[in-house]
């Protein structure tokens, strides 16, 4: 018994020292999945017919999820799997130019696979992948947790895809995930997830200060004002970066022992489309990465 925990223990550690892309044992993606197709992912499309190669280009998915594939035009391939879409091709090309041909699609790049992890640890930014991957993988890949962290993980996801209607942050127990080496708090991860864990010393500031962080120039703690907005602690921070995306701006904000999180499109802010949003102590503003 003692070994057991000795040993997953050791797990733990070992994810956390972070070999970059590590898979950890026991974690809930440690089986591999079929990958899937999304939008800005590069495939290479080879085409065969005869014995001889017809065709190989390299094509980008759309924002909508579709390719322009030589001789049939615009295909759907999001949420395919490569191997289900060669399958989807040759049918088109047997019916009407080819006398049974071959296709072959490989991922050259893959970008659709992408979350974003903020707070205590050591290098947080956007992170893509080449597979799903899950909590405790992201947290290495991203250099592992600071010291002083807290003891929650929130893990920010669009409630369009179905994980709370509500739209509130899931919480993950990293006593349970980190310390304990329980790897039922390994949550799987979706595309385009936020991920933030504090520092416990935040929770204990008091509450006189706006945080900023992400894409912009001087990322920091700066003094609450009366009447300061999300706009006006950015340009406080230093204005954006050349990368930003204003656009999906997040206000992360501390209510008890919940968290609130309000979007808002800081570019139609700036361009007088729509109102800004008043800050109240402790609020966390996060600009992140563009995608393009």
């Amino acid at each position: 018994m003692r070994f057991a925990m000795i040993h997953k223990l050791g797990i733990v550690i070992s994810c956390l020292l972070l070999v970059p892309g590590l898979v950890c044992p026991g974690s809930a993606l440690a089986q591999s999945k079929a990958y899937r197709i999304g939008p800005r992912d590069v495939l290479t499309l080879t085409i065969y017919a005869g014995g001889e190669m017809e065709r190989e280009v390299h094509l980008t998915v759309s924002a909508n999820g579709r390719l322009n594939v030589p001789f049939i035009g615009s295909t759907k391939a999001e949420g395919l799997t490569p191997s289900e879409l060669e399958k989807k091709i040759i049918k088109p090309l047997a019916a009407d130019y080819f006398v049974d041909p071959k296709v072959n699609v490989s991922i050259k790049e893959y970008h659709s696979l992408h979350y974003y992890i903020s707070g205590a640890v050591k290098k947080p930014g956007l992170y893509e992948t080449s597979t799903e991957a899950s909590l405790l993988e992201l947290i290495a890949k991203a250099g592992g947790v600071v010291a002083g962290r807290a003891n929650v993980a929130y893990v920010m996801r669009s409630p369009s895809e179905g994980v709370k209607k509500n739209g509130d942050p899931m919480k993950v127990d990293l006593r349970k995930l980190l310390d304990r080496g329980d790897m039922s708090g390994n949550l799987s991860l979706e595309p385009g997830d936020v991920i933030y864990i504090p520092l416990q010393e935040s929770f204990d500031l008091a509450q006189s200060k706006v945080y900023v962080e992400g894409e912009v120039r001087s990322p920091g703690i700066y003094k609450y004002q009366p009447g300061i907005t999300a706009m006006n602690a950015c340009i406080m921070a230093g204005g954006f970066d050349e990368f930003a995306a204003p656009n999906r701006t997040r206000i992360i904000r501390q209510k008890g022992d919940k968290v609130e999180v309000i979007k808002i499109n800081l570019k139609d802010v700036k361009d007088g489309k729509i109102p800004d949003v008043q800050l109240k102590p402790g609020d966390r503003i996060h600009v992140p990465e563009s995608w393009l």
